[in-house]
């Protein structure tokens, strides 16, 4: 499912794939050849999340952002790059990681990660 929030509505490359089951809401642009697995979550609702092309979420997982707040002023966006695989159930949130990485499946990534 794709969803507007808050006038942004996310940006899906048309050779990109994105199962029924799937949730990608507000900023969220996904890349050429990219594709998002069953059950997974892309919720760009208080910051942006990128990701490159030739990369794949997989089944379950989880990508978030941190809002605008005292400790994290202007929040903090995710980038995941080119040619990564993000293993089944695995949480990103407002980390950056850069092409061709695996994250295995369960891996946790938390804020202002780079990998």
């Amino acid at each position: 499912m794709i969803r507007s929030f808050e006038g942004h509505t996310p940006k899906i490359a048309p050779s990109a794939w994105v199962d029924d089951s799937a949730l990608i809401v507000g900023d969220v642009t996904l890349g050429a050849d990219s594709s998002v697995w069953p059950m997974s979550v892309l919720r760009g609702d208080v910051n942006r999340i990128r990701i490159g092309k030739c990369s794949n979420i997989q089944d379950g997982s989880v990508l978030h952002v941190t809002h605008d707040g005292p400790y994290t002023p202007g929040g903090q966006d995710l980038a995941v790059g080119n040619e990564v695989t993000v293993g089944h159930n695995v949480t990103l949130h407002a980390c950056h990681i850069h092409d061709r990485v695996l994250i295995g499946m369960g891996s946790v990534v938390m804020d202002g990660a780079i990998i």
